[in-house]
């Protein structure tokens, strides 16, 4: 059975590829995981934002990842020009999750927090579900459908030590600290 047709819940995404960079296939992307790392990974997989698998649900092999200021730039094997990388701009790089290498203490895959509640470290209070992230350059932040809202009511909540004070994907928890007005200037 081709990979693609896992269930979705075999799946996990391991970086967002952005725009094209030069005219050899380069493409810039951004991913909580180190170049290294994922130039490590022997094949991965890509998918449009509309879910469309890309490559005809073929595999592609990185030839190279490499830093570059606060993002990565991609190099696809048999990606070579500019017209090549313009097809995979803003798609998912996707790793059957079973594929995943194993992170250090205190480094979380953001697929793995996708779904985790979010509490209110001084009331105790539910304050949503983390329901996506972004990466802008600064510190990675996480979407949080805030609990009784609208569903386009999202809180924004920054990814960082002094703010998400306990994580537990496994318990399908994270705790905060929020500063004072973080979240009413989200919500």
């Amino acid at each position: 059975m081709p990979a693609p047709d896992r269930l979705p819940e075999e799946w996990v995404t391991v970086a967002r590829l952005g725009r094209t960079r030069g005219l050899k296939g380069e493409i810039y992307g951004d991913s909580g995981i180190e170049a290294e790392r994922l130039a490590r990974m022997e094949q991965v997989w890509l998918r449009s934002p509309e879910g469309v698998w890309m490559r005809d649900r073929e595999p592609l092999e990185i030839g190279r990842v490499r830093a570059y200021k606060d993002r990565l730039i991609f190099q696809f094997v048999g990606v070579d020009s500019i017209e090549a990388a313009e097809a995979l701009e803003r798609c998912e790089v996707l790793i059957p999750k079973a594929e995943r290498q194993p992170l250090d203490a205190g480094e979380y895959y953001f697929a793995d927090l996708v779904g985790c509640e979010v509490f209110d470290r001084a009331s105790g209070r539910k304050l949503g579900v983390v329901t996506g992230w972004q990466q802008y350059g600064g510190p990675d932040v996480l979407e949080v459908q805030v609990e009784g809202a609208p569903p386009e009511t999202v809180a924004m909540v920054p990814f960082a030590r002094s703010i998400c004070v306990e994580i537990d994907p496994a318990g399908r928890r994270i705790v905060v600290d929020p500063p004072e007005g973080l979240l009413e200037l989200n919500g």
